[in-house]
C-alpha cells in the first residue's frame, strides 16, 4: 500500500494560516520518509486559542519560510499521491486555501477531490470518540498530539492498521 499522510497546524482560525506541516510517505506498507517543517503564516500572526492547542507562537516561526517558499518541497512529496489525513476536510481545506492565498495552482498537485479520512474510517468501525489521540491510544500508537509530524505518523499507522480492526 502506497500513500502519503499529511497533517497541518494553523496559526489562526483562517485555513490559509498554516504554521506547521507533517508529511509521512508510505510505500509497500512501510514508512519510507518523514518530513516536517514550521511555516511562517501570513503576517506571522497567531491567535491565543490556536497556540493553546499546538503550543506554537510567532517566535517559533519568525525565521521560517512562507508556504510559497516551501511549496516546491511539499509538491514533490504529495503530487499525484493518495493522501490520507485524520480529519481530511480540515487538512484538505488548509492545503486548498493556502494555495489560493499564495496564488499557487492546487490543481497541479493532481490530488483526488476528497482524501482518505482515518477519522471517518475508525468512526465507521465503531470507535467513540474517533479523535486522533483516542484512536492512537486504543491502537497503542505513540502520539505527541498536535505536533504535525507525530499526527501525520499516527494517521499513517492508523491507516495501515485499518484492515486488521474488528468493529468495536
Amino acid at each position: 500500500m502506497d500513500f502519503v499522510a499529511i497533517d497541518f497546524e494553523t496559526a489562526t482560525q483562517k485555513k490559509y494560516s498554516a504554521c506547521a506541516i507533517g508529511i509521512v510517505t508510505v510505500e509497500d506498507d512501510k514508512i519510507v520518509d518523514q518530513y516536517c517543517t514550521l511555516i511562517q503564516p501570513p503576517g506571522n500572526e497567531y491567535k491565543w486559542f490556536t497556540t493553546k492547542v499546538h503550543g506554537l507562537t510567532g517566535k517559533d516561526t519568525a525565521s521560517a519560510l512562507s508556504f510559497r517558499e516551501m511549496y516546491p518541497e511539499i509538491k514533490k512529496r504529495i503530487k499525484g499521491k493518495k493522501i490520507i489525513a485524520h480529519n481530511e476536510s480540515f487538512d484538505r481545506g488548509v492545503m486548498r486555501e493556502t494555495c489560493a492565498y499564495y496564488k499557487l495552482d492546487y490543481s497541479e498537485l493532481k490530488l483526488p477531490e476528497k482524501w482518505e479520512c482515518t477519522m471517518k474510517i475508525y468512526k465507521a468501525m465503531g470507535y467513540k470518540p474517533a479523535r486522533l489521540d483516542a484512536c492512537c491510544e486504543k491502537q497503542g500508537i505513540e502520539l505527541n498530539h498536535h505536533e504535525a509530524l507525530s499526527d501525520a505518523r499516527g494517521c499513517a499507522l492508523l491507516y495501515l492498521k485499518k484492515d486488521d480492526q474488528v468493529t468495536r
